[in-house]
Order: C-alpha cells, then structure tokens, then sequence
C-alpha cells in the first residue's frame, strides 16, 4: 500500500526545520548530530523535515482605505 505525503515536498530544506538538528540558545546556528555547527539556512543530505519547526511567515498587512481613496478629484 503506498503512503500518502502529509506535506507538500517543495519545501525547500534548511537546517532550522530540521528534526536532527537543534538550535543553540541564541538561535544563531544549529548543532546538527551529523554535521555539526550548521547555519539555520543551510542543510545537507541528512535533512528530515520536522513541520513542527518551521515556523511559517506572517502575511503581510494590507493597508487601510477610506471612501476619499476611490473618489476622483
């Protein structure tokens, strides 16, 4: 029976979202059981993506309108 992916595969790797790797205390680099002292942003072969890690981007704030922004003048 073929298992189903619970995440998309684009994600692109990073060693922040890792689940060898844990990140030190000022969340500078990553002490990775393989590797050693990695950045957050890089990765290697041994990458796993662990969801529970990757903290996703906000979205942006869309401004505020008001009436007189649509009126011609």
């Amino acid at each position: 029976m073929k298992q189903q992916k619970l995440f998309s595969a684009s994600v692109p790797p990073a060693c922040a979202y890792c689940a060898i790797g844990k990140a030190t205390e000022d969340q500078a680099h990553i002490l990775c059981v393989k590797k050693g002292v990695m950045q957050p942003d890089s990765a290697c072969r041994h990458f796993q993506y662990d969801p529970l890690r990757r903290v996703p981007r906000r979205k942006a704030e869309l401004p505020q309108y008001d009436a007189s922004d649509f009126s011609i003048d």
